[in-house]
């Protein structure tokens, strides 16, 4: 099982940094100069929804590793915790392959996947080694 716990560490400290990460990225690409000054209402949804975006992927991170070392009765509680945090990466990663962010930069896009399915794979055999720990 500790094993399964070091992955799901692992990848949830990828999840952290890249929600910290994310809190800069308006900043660091100018996203803001591509929305006219005069649509407010839009330029404040945008830095909500990174906001929100952000701050999840740093509390659902440190959320999973939480789960999977402190010791608690709740099997099912920690596997939905997992499960969410891996559907989420899955969905990152249909996203990635579909509408490829960082496309104007081959390494920057296929790093961003890289970065993604690596996630999702420690996320992945995690789950099955905590699983096949509770049976």
């Amino acid at each position: 099982m500790n094993i399964g716990k070091i992955l799901i560490s692992i990848a949830s400290t990828i999840s952290i940094v890249f929600g910290v990460w994310h809190f800069f990225v308006p900043k660091i690409w100018n996203w803001y100069s591509y929305i006219d000054k005069t649509a407010t209402e839009l330029i404040l949804a945008v830095r909500a929804i990174n906001v929100f975006f952000s701050a999840t992927l740093v509390l659902f991170g440190v959320m999973n590793i939480l789960m999977v070392w402190l010791e608690h009765e709740s099997k099912s509680a920690l596997l939905i915790v997992i499960v969410s945090s891996l559907l989420l990466w899955l969905i990152r990663i249909i996203m990635q392959i579909m509408y490829p962010q960082g496309a104007m930069n081959p390494v920057i896009q296929f790093g961003m996947l890289f970065v993604f399915v690596l996630t999702f794979i420690l996320y992945s055999i995690g789950l099955f080694l905590i699983i096949r720990y509770f049976r």
